[in-house]
């Protein structure tokens, strides 16, 4: 988007990377998690988090 400014841009990058830090620790978790329920729940906010991630780069894009 042309209409970002400097600091927007900066922010939105952050933003990305702690999607993207977030989404490998639930999985990491979830990897290693024998309780069912548990780990549906890691894998489930590990995928919400890539989905906002996502949704965050169509803003670079």
């Amino acid at each position: 988007m042309d209409n970002l400014n400097e600091l927007e841009l900066q922010n939105l990058r952050h933003l990305i990377g702690a999607h993207c830090t977030i989404e490998k620790k639930l999985n990491d978790y979830a990897s290693q998690c024998s309780d069912p329920g548990l780990k549906q729940m890691f894998e489930k906010d590990a995928q919400d988090a890539k989905e906002s991630k996502e949704k965050l780069i169509m803003f670079l894009g």
